[in-house]
């Protein structure tokens, strides 16, 4: 109902600035949007930024940046909930960019968080999709782990990482994906690496008072109260809302 309330303010922002152009048909998102020469394919256009990974067309007209965790639930429900809408009516036209930051809460949040990124940029949003839609599954079995394996986990050192990935599933979970384990290995092995993500969260908790995840940035700015699709979705409604007449 939602996806669809935000599809109609989207057609009708476009009827207004665009009456020209031929209607928008949703069942080829941004078939009427040519001006580009890449109609309806932003949501497959993925570049890496200093501290994440950006998805859409760079010169959008608005940016949100999500700051997410791997181990946090209410990330995870967006991914499945919220992306989807994003990418169908904002991201795929070309009218927002969506950048997704890391945000590391602890040594598991820190070894999921290398897998993620590991490999080149336009595969990203695949590994990102696939460890958070499992992540019911590997977070329950860290949180049923005994306490001193997951202390072990949380020290976030190169053997650490090593060992929750290989005894949560995570690198056979990419392994099937076609990645080769020998590179997740030498992924979670990068303590520079490691050492870049910890700096980023450090780095947007400074900028912008990053609190709980998941949490937005509207074209640089922190959307106060705002944490999660339920919450994100009237923000852009109104942002995307044709102007009065």
């Amino acid at each position: 109902m939602r996806l669809l309330l935000l599809a109609a303010l989207m057609l009708a922002a476009g009827a207004a600035t665009a009456q020209h152009q031929p209607k928008p048909d949703l069942a080829r998102p941004g078939s009427s949007f040519s001006a580009d020469g890449k109609p309806g394919k932003w949501a497959t256009t993925i570049a890496r930024t200093p501290q994440g990974h950006l998805i859409g067309n760079p010169e959008a007209e608005a940016r949100l940046a999500m700051f997410l965790s791997y181990t946090c639930p209410d990330c995870a429900d967006f991914v499945t909930r919220g992306e989807p809408a994003l990418d169908l009516v904002l991201i795929a036209p070309g009218t927002m960019s969506l950048e997704l930051r890391p945000q590391v809460r602890g040594g598991l949040d820190l070894a999921v968080s290398l897998l993620a990124q590991c490999g080149d940029a336009a595969g990203f949003r695949a590994r990102h999709r696939a460890l958070m839609r499992a992540q019911p599954r590997w977070l329950a079995k860290a949180r049923a782990a005994p306490a001193s394996q997951q202390a072990i986990w949380e020290r976030g050192d190169r053997p650490a990482r090593l060992n929750a990935a290989s005894a949560l599933g995570l690198t056979d979970l990419l392994a099937r994906r076609g990645q080769s384990r020998s590179a997740l290995d030498a992924c979670l092995s990068d303590d520079a690496a490691a050492k870049r993500l910890r700096a980023g969260t450090a780095a947007d908790r400074a900028a912008l008072a990053i609190g709980t995840v998941p949490a937005f940035a509207l074209d640089g700015k922190l959307l106060t109260g705002v944490n999660g699709w339920d919450t994100l979705y009237p923000v852009l409604s109104a942002r995307f809302a044709p102007p009065p007449e």
